[in-house]
């Protein structure tokens, strides 16, 4: 899987909006400056995320963004699929769509199993357990195994 500068923006600017503990809305400015993320690339990441209500605007002197619910129900999952559409596409259908012939069916199994693995992790971790640095055993457990951080 790759994941896109625009998933990896978006989780980051949502860790920020997270630690704000009074929840007070947060500039586009300030969370570029805060998170290196180019200003122009932020607003269109926010506009997806306020269009998949996963935050909120709000105009005025003391305007900015903030969090359209609770940090502990916004997964990962929920992030990439409002900024970069399903956790799996294959030539840009879902796994279920795509049809092959009669040697070739099988990968619908493993672009489905792929799905489901990510779904695994990206479902279970939130926005709060990542702005709390406390990640789910689903997630220790899996980078505990040294061969996970090795490239292949």
């Amino acid at each position: 899987m790759r994941v896109s500068a625009k998933s990896d923006y978006a989780l980051r600017a949502l860790i920020e909006m997270a630690v704000r503990e009074d929840s007070t809305p947060v500039s586009a400015e300030e969370l570029g400056r805060l998170q290196e993320i180019p200003h122009g690339f932020l607003q269109a990441i926010l506009a997806d995320l306020r269009r998949a209500g996963v935050v909120v605007s709000q105009r005025g002197q003391s305007g900015g963004w903030r969090l359209a619910g609770k940090a502990e129900e916004i997964s990962i999952a929920d992030v990439i699929r409002a900024v970069d559409g399903p956790l799996v596409s294959v030539y840009g259908l879902r796994p279920e769509s795509v049809s092959y012939n009669d040697r070739a069916e099988v990968l619908q199994h493993v672009w489905i199993a792929a799905r489901h693995s990510l779904r695994d992790v990206f479902e279970q971790v939130t926005i709060a357990q990542l702005a709390a640095s406390d990640l789910p055993d689903v997630v220790t457990s899996r980078t505990a195994d040294e061969d996970a951080w090795k490239s292949h």
